[in-house]
């Protein structure tokens, strides 16, 4: 029977208030309207970026909304389709994508950006383009993260934040593409350009450090230094490309003063995976003087980072980047692709599997770092 056009009952895990654990609820998916498609989410990744919002939300981040449903990095299969969609058709094999790629702005349209805005003040304050949520529980609205909430087993999303993947694409492997590999692979290629026989420094070896790690060696780095205050992390580093890491709780002096007397005087490249103002401040002061380049992509949003003007007139260059500088929707396809052909590698990010109704382990193993990725299957 067709659930099209019909209000679908399901499973989703609520965040009701900051700071708080997630709550098992029986949620109602109204159906897409105008330019929307609701998905069966088949498999979703804990980003550490859900972790902060609900546990650090007064603390580097900007306030979201509550009740919400949290999760960002999914894939899973199109349900239904609202009037004006014409590029997706139930069953197609989908990802939602945080950031849109409407394909017509200036923006979408320029090759120096990815930074789409279509309907990005709605999806960032939980609400669809008409100003309400299509998830309903307890008779009150729940708000979606980002425009995606993918801890509930179906959502709905704009067309625009969705891309289309082949259908042999194993879902609980490339939803990872949805946020942490996808951005840290793309700050090395994208942003930051790394190039052949140069010396990098990645901080942090999270799943968004560890796939920089992987982005460096790819572009053929010569050296790649992981820094970390978790050791546990640095034998997947190496896996995935670390020459060498290290651990700043083993040295007496800041590790930017460390880093240069490794590499005599600093690297070419280094990038930023904690989202920590003092990390940031250390990565910069970690490249060498003429042409050093310091790529940030660690999440932070009300924070500041201190800059010694110096250290840019030296000739220095410090980027950010947002999702890696991938244009979402006609970019994202192609690294499934490449993984399908086995010259990307993904698995060695999931470090464990847990179903929804264990989906507070996954955070817990998040919070105390003893995790790269959980991936939480919803059926």
């Amino acid at each position: 029977m067709s659930t099209a056009s019909q209000v679908i009952y399901c499973k989703a895990a609520v965040a009701w208030e900051p700071g708080q654990p997630l709550s098992i609820e029986n949620v109602e998916v109204a159906p897409p309207k105008a330019h929307e498609v609701r998905i069966k989410v088949v498999a979703t990744g804990v980003c550490h970026t859900d972790w902060q919002y609900l546990y650090e939300c007064e603390k580097g981040m900007k306030f979201r909304p509550f009740p919400l449903v949290l999760g960002h990095e999914a894939a899973g299969i199109v349900e239904s389709v609202g009037p004006g969609v014409t590029k997706f058709s139930p069953g197609d094999q989908v990802i939602p994508l945080f950031l849109p790629q409407c394909q017509e702005c200036d923006r979408c349209r320029s090759p120096k950006t990815n930074h789409c805005r279509k309907n990005w003040e709605n999806t960032q304050s939980g609400v669809m383009a008409d100003g309400t949520s299509r998830i309903c529980c307890q008779d009150q609205q729940v708000y979606q993260f980002l425009g995606v909430s993918s801890f509930s087993q179906y959502t709905v999303v704009p067309d625009t934040s969705l891309t289309k993947i082949r259908s042999d694409a194993p879902l609980d492997k490339v939803c990872l593409f949805g946020c942490g590999v996808s951005t840290g692979y793309g700050a090395a290629l994208k942003t930051g350009k790394v190039e052949k026989g140069s010396t990098c420094a990645v901080f942090g070896l999270g799943a968004v450090g560890l796939a920089a790690v992987m982005g460096c060696k790819a572009a053929g780095a010569r050296r790649i230094i992981g820094i970390d205050v978790n050791p546990g992390k640095f034998e997947k580093a190496a896996k995935l490309g670390a020459t060498e890491c290290i651990n700043p709780n083993d040295h007496h002096k800041p590790i930017q003063e460390v880093v240069l007397e490794m590499t005599n005087g600093g690297v070419d490249f280094a990038l930023e995976c904690v989202g920590s103002p003092l990390v940031m401040t250390a990565a910069l002061e970690s490249t060498t003087e003429a042409w050093g380049m310091c790529v940030i992509a660690g999440w932070t949003e009300t924070e500041s980072m201190s800059v010694a003007v110096e250290k840019i007139l030296m000739g220095r260059t410090l980027k950010g980047t947002y999702f890696g500088g991938w244009k979402s929707v006609q970019d994202i396809p192609k690294l499934v692709e490449e993984y399908m052909e086995q010259k990307l590698k993904l698995d060695e990010f999931i470090t464990h599997a847990l179903p929804l109704e264990q989906i507070n382990k996954a955070f817990d193993l998040l919070g105390s770092g003893n995790s790269i990725r959980t991936v939480i299957s919803l059926w």
